[in-house]
């Protein structure tokens, strides 16, 4: 008679289940992209990402009070300024909405984890990464705007900087100014592999950031391409990053495990906005479990290699671990 193995022994129970699990999602691994609005009285939700709200800075401050106190950890900012102009001033003002975010958030919990989105496109009106020049995304003028940036809001107070405008050579610049000004302890996590992706449609709404002509794939990398992600991954930590990123999570996850399975640095996934969206609206409808969905994909980030996942999801994932603890 032949014989078989019997893998179901170990699945017999929760507690046998829970024995022998492989990977976990914790509070610890868990980012939330936050969206700060210069000048807004209260909070205003954004339309095509459900639960989701642009905040003033009052509110946003009440809002950190009561994410530390679900036990959240790390947020990450983005700011919509009131002002846009072609060199993108309101990015790096000493006194822009990210730099005030930043400080509000440290007053109401200073051991939260404040990361900062270093980017231009909300701040000018092309809606693009970089400087605009006769209709093209230039490479090395924006270098030092961005540099600018990242060194504004370390200065304010952030624990990390994390460039996503896939421009060549801005984690050198972002290095080289953080440590002159001494910010050499201020850690760097590059989105390092950031694709051209159709899952960022809601975030353009959230942020205001839809280019005004063309699109960013001169710059963002092309969705079929993954021998080049380890490229780019490896340019980035020559140049000086601490962390790698891989944007989107989803569909991506093939890559978040290249990476893994190449580099020692901590990775990092963005459960970017249409993944969430998308979820909200099958759950809405009642077509899916919206906490099963959502606690399988987190596994499957975790699984593929993540040590880091950015969600807008964050908040729900953090009272669903207190409940599974009991």
């Amino acid at each position: 008679m032949a014989t078989f193995q019997r893998h179901r022994r170990l699945r017999r129970t929760a507690w046998l289940r829970d024995l022998v699990r492989e990977h976990r999602v914790h509070a610890d691994d868990l980012v939330y992209p936050m969206f700060v609005e210069e000048g807004l009285a209260d909070r205003s939700p954004i339309t095509s990402m459900p639960g989701i709200d642009r905040f003033g800075l009052d509110a946003f401050r009440r809002e950190i009070v009561r994410l530390s106190e679900l036990g959240l950890k790390s947020i990450i900012l983005f700011g919509i300024p009131l002002a846009k102009d072609e060199l993108s001033s309101s990015a790096y003002a000493e006194r822009g909405v990210v730099q005030e975010a930043i400080r509000a958030a440290k007053a109401e919990n200073p051991d939260l984890i404040v990361m900062t989105d270093v980017c231009l496109c909300e701040y000018n009106p092309l809606g693009h990464c970089g400087v605009v020049h006769d209709g093209k995304i230039v490479n090395d003028p924006s270098l030092d705007l961005i540099a600018k940036t990242a060194l504004s809001h370390a200065a304010a107070g952030a624990d990390v900087v994390a460039p996503s405008d896939m421009m060549d050579g801005r984690v050198a610049r972002i290095r080289e100014t953080l440590d002159d000004a001494g910010y050499e302890d201020v850690p760097i996590l590059s989105y390092a592999v950031k694709y051209a992706s159709a899952f960022y449609g809601p975030f353009r709404e959230a942020a205001d950031s839809a280019p005004a002509f063309g699109d960013r794939k001169t710059y963002q990398m092309d969705p079929a391409n993954a021998r080049e992600a380890l490229r780019e991954a490896q340019a980035d930590i020559a140049e000086g990053a601490d962390m790698l990123m891989v944007k989107p999570a989803l569909s991506y996850l093939d890559v978040t495990a290249r990476l893994r399975e190449t580099f020692a640095l901590p990775i990092a996934t963005y459960n970017v906005s249409a993944e969430y969206s998308m979820v909200k609206a099958a759950a809405a409808n009642g077509w899916i479990d919206e906490r099963a969905i959502v606690l399988e994909m987190m596994t499957s980030f975790k699984r593929a290699g993540a040590d880091i996942i950015l969600t807008y999801h964050a908040p729900d994932v953090l009272q669903w671990l207190r409940e599974e603890r009991g």
